[in-house]
């Protein structure tokens, strides 16, 4: 901002010297570097290399090593394209060195002089994808390696390669294991609670353990976050595994892995004292086995338990147990009613809860919800309410005061489920309380349906008021429509045009608030 009013006062002072009708340009010339620099930082490597052949000054601040974090060389994925191994190792050398963290690299470029290289030049690289074809030169990067992320075949079987890993990677933090699944439209995330996966007639699929997790534990024994997605064959014998070796847990993701019906659960908790974060989404628990887990005695502050079978009597016992909760993702369950609802409000600890998934909780009412929200709303960062029929514009008009800190929140119904809702929603008065009561959004979702939303003329006014007033929304998500439409033009002539998106493609979830967040995605 002081560069700009520099710029303006300079150019207020060269007018009063030039001859009438003569004009001054402000161009990018003038701009400091630093700033120059941060524009480039919003630029794929491709568009910076570009830019490089501008100028000279460009070709300086093109090479400045902070533009080089994180680099991948994989034209397939939209990176670079490298043609020699001594180019890579020249660009190793004289372009990324100390500030390399993150890097991507295809199996044609993957040999020791490049592996040797990288350990000794990029001493803070802490995250290399590399094709498991050559993986036997990890030892290059022996205690250096945090990340590994092993995406499995159903039939390829892995043991050969893992044997050679094993010395070598006994200083990773973070370890995905996941399995190649078809994503629906609706997964935005590559990260639990994010999304869900499809996958036809697996009763009739045999299922083969393509990896030994019994043995992958014994070799990495300072686990902090294991992130098992959606892989078919694991189960509490598994998790039992890990327990037994990774006492430095601190995040345990099995979404979608059925098998896990919690009888490891008491283990878990008895050997892991560092375990904060447990996602369990999809998963075939028991009420017994959840209830038998000492979760008193745990410091678990992060649950997901969406889309379980889990009855009304093991909720109510669970979250009274636990004795404290900050994130809690528990949508799609018919046992989550009013009495719930009342026991964890009355017996729980609730006051550093900052983010709450109740997705499709139908079981709600809506005076329960009115008074959980204006008694613990304040603290909420995170909320999802979204199929839910009693959630309408009457309700969220009513608690807007109360979230008042609100960051990321999810409102709407499917169009498969409009029927049960009573009414229409208008829109313009929640965006005006939108404007009003929650400045902090970064990430709102309204996906009713078309023929639900109902807005007037005006809506143009409201939809100004919400744009100007909520400077950090980062994502709108709205049904296709013509409301869409309307709201999408709307913030493109602001020149916001990445902000409004379409519920087929988008979803808003509140896993940008788990503490682990970035360690769970996988790619």
């Amino acid at each position: 901002m002081q560069a700009w009013t520099q710029l303006n006062v300079d150019a207020a002072f060269l007018s009063d010297f030039e001859g009438e009708g003569s004009r001054f340009s402000t161009t990018i010339d003038k701009l400091p570097d630093k700033v120059v620099l941060r524009i480039f930082s919003y630029l794929s490597h491709r568009e910076i290399i570009n830019n490089a052949f501008v100028c000279k000054r460009w070709r300086t601040l093109a090479y400045n090593t902070n533009l080089w974090a994180a680099v991948s060389f994989r034209p397939e994925r939209h990176g670079l394209c490298v043609n020699s191994i001594e180019t890579l190792l020249y660009l190793i050398g004289a372009r990324f060195g100390s500030s390399l963290r993150h890097l991507e690299m295809p199996m044609d470029v993957i040999t020791h002089p490049v592996l040797h290289e990288l350990a000794a030049k990029c001493p803070n690289l802490t995250s290399l994808l590399l094709d498991f074809s050559t993986a036997m030169q990890l030892h290059d990067l022996t205690h250096r390696l945090r990340t590994m992320c092993i995406c499995l075949s159903e039939v390829i079987f892995m043991e050969g390669f893992m044997r050679k890993i094993y010395n070598f990677i006994n200083g990773l933090e973070v370890l995905a294991i996941v399995e190649h699944r078809q994503w629906s439209p609706v997964s935005t995330l590559a990260c639990p609670s994010a999304g869900t996966y499809e996958k036809a007639d697996e009763e009739e699929e045999e299922i083969y353990e393509v990896i030994n997790i019994h043995k992958l534990k014994c070799a990495t024994p300072n686990l902090k976050v294991v992130n098992l997605y959606g892989i078919n064959f694991v189960d509490d014998s598994h998790i039992e595994a890990f327990s037994s070796n990774c006492i430095q847990l601190e995040c345990l993701a099995v979404n979608f892995c059925a098998k896990v019906n919690g009888s490891s659960l008491k283990i878990l908790l008895g050997r892991c004292k560092k375990l904060k974060c447990l996602l369990m989404q999809q998963c075939g628990l028991i009420n017994d086995q959840v209830m038998a887990a000492e979760w008193e005695k745990s410091a678990v502050q992060e649950l997901d338990v969406t889309a379980t079978d889990l009855s009304t009597d093991c909720l109510i016992d669970l979250f009274t147990r636990i004795p404290t909760l900050r994130w809690l993702s528990a949508g799609q369950l018919d046992g989550f009613t009013d009495a719930v609802l009342r026991a964890w409000t009355e017996r729980g600890n609730l006051k550093n809860l900052i983010a709450l998934d109740l997705d499709l909780c139908d079981n709600l009412t809506e005076e329960s919800l009115y008074k959980f929200l204006a008694r613990y709303g304040a603290n909420l960062r995170g909320l999802v309410l979204s199929g839910i029929p009693q959630c309408t514009d009457s309700l969220c008009s009513n608690v807007m005061p109360a979230l008042k800190n609100i960051m990321i929140l999810r409102l709407g119904l499917s169009e498969a489920l409009s029927y049960r809702l009573m009414g229409k929603i208008h829109v313009d008065g929640l965006l005006d309380n939108f404007a009003n009561y929650a400045q902090h959004l970064e990430r709102l979702e309204m996906s009713w349906d078309p023929d639900t939303l109902r807005f007037s003329d005006k809506s143009q006014k409201a939809i100004d008021t919400m744009r100007v007033r909520c400077l950090r929304l980062k994502c709108l998500v709205l049904a296709d429509g013509k409301y869409y439409e309307i709201v999408k033009a709307n913030y493109e002539r602001a020149d916001r045009t990445t902000v409004v998106r379409t519920a087929t493609n988008c979803c808003v979830s509140i896993a940008y608030l788990l503490s682990h967040y970035k360690d769970l995605i996988f790619d």
